[in-house]
């Protein structure tokens, strides 16, 4: 066989293998997957077949995933999609609702409940929109029908592979079906919205019953938060971003730049980046920029803005959480007199 003709058979299957499968057991990357469940986890071969048979593709994922709201919509229009009255309205009372669990999980955990609130508001509405996708069908598709040439595109294929090796662990350790499971079209799921192996790592049963449950359970979806952000590394009675004046040129290429800070206040300050609130001049912060409707805003976030971007790794969705929980703070400081 010449080498034309070799290259011509890899370019056709390299295509086959890129087109949505009828049966995702019969995809050609389901052998590989199939056999790690059943050689480093025990599975039954049978089982996980029979799941995988169960999948369907979802082109509207894979569209979805290919235009996250994050990158489309600038801040304003993409602030106004989070933060209404309605939504504040319903987080003043989700927090009311459910004041001692906030409590109990501030005292245990050290997260602001403030933070917590918006979390859950800005993922689900409060447990209104926790997703009506299954989860298998999200994980399927994105893990073996997510095809691009990018290095960054086959990077988040391996994690959703992860994320549906994690399903399976999850259904047999929680006893669930992981057929029926439903969740977003990334497979998130819950009134938190945990990925599978977020789930496995930091869901907590925070009511005693027995079962952390992230789906209809709020004081489980509470507890679980606040155990995600203090896993990773938030800090009790800290702040989390303020607004800055801009004098002189700066850096372009350093803003927005989702990772924990390094540079100090005194070093953003020489750099042209005027905090409008005192902080130590030794405290880390990152630069940021966000396209409001008149003009631009400055900011500077702080370790635990950092810590809200490691559940979504976006400098506008940290802001939009952040924001939402300013505001829900200050009207129930003002409504109830109680901060």
């Amino acid at each position: 066989m010449n080498k034309t003709i070799k290259y011509v058979v890899a370019l056709c299957f390299s295509l086959l293998s890129a087109l949505p499968q009828a049966d995702y057991s019969e995809h050609p990357e389901a052998a590989a997957f199939v056999a790690s469940m059943v050689n480093k986890h025990g599975f039954d071969r049978q089982q996980i077949l029979a799941w995988l048979s169960s999948a369907e593709h979802q082109k509207s994922i894979v569209k979805a995933m290919s235009r996250p709201a994050e990158k489309v919509k600038p801040w304003y229009q993409y602030r106004t999609h989070f933060i209404s009255d309605l939504r504040i309205e319903r987080g003043l009372q989700f927090w009311a609702e459910n004041q001692q669990t906030l409590e109990r999980a501030e005292a245990e955990f050290g997260v602001d409940p403030a933070i917590i609130v918006s979390i859950i508001g800005v993922e689900t509405n409060y447990g209104r929109n926790t997703g009506s996708y299954k989860v298998i069908d999200a994980l399927t598709t994105l893990a073996f029908d997510y095809y691009t040439y990018t290095e960054k595109r086959q990077s988040r294929k391996k994690f959703f592979t992860v994320q549906l090796e994690h399903l399976f662990l999850l259904a047999r350790e929680q006893q669930q079906d992981p057929v029926s499971l439903k969740g977003s079209y990334a497979g998130a799921m819950g009134w938190g919205q945990f990925m599978p192996n977020s789930y496995r790592n930091y869901a907590v049963d925070f009511d005693g019953d027995g079962f952390a449950d992230i789906w209809t359970n709020p004081t489980d979806a509470i507890g679980s938060v606040a155990n995600y952000f203090t896993r990773h590394g938030w800090k009790t009675n800290q702040s989390v971003a303020t607004r800055a004046h801009i004098s002189g040129s700066i850096d372009e290429s350093a803003l927005n730049k989702m990772k924990r800070p390094t540079t100090t206040i005194s070093e953003l300050t020489t750099m042209g980046y005027q905090p409008v609130e005192k902080f130590d001049p030794e405290a880390k912060a990152f630069p940021m920029r966000f396209k409001a409707k008149y003009a631009d805003e400055y900011w500077l976030g702080l370790h635990n803005f950092y810590v809200i971007g490691r559940y979504n790794p976006r400098t506008k969705y940290a802001m939009a959480v952040y924001q939402l929980s300013e505001i829900i703070r200050s009207r129930r400081c003002a409504s109830a007199n109680n901060c």
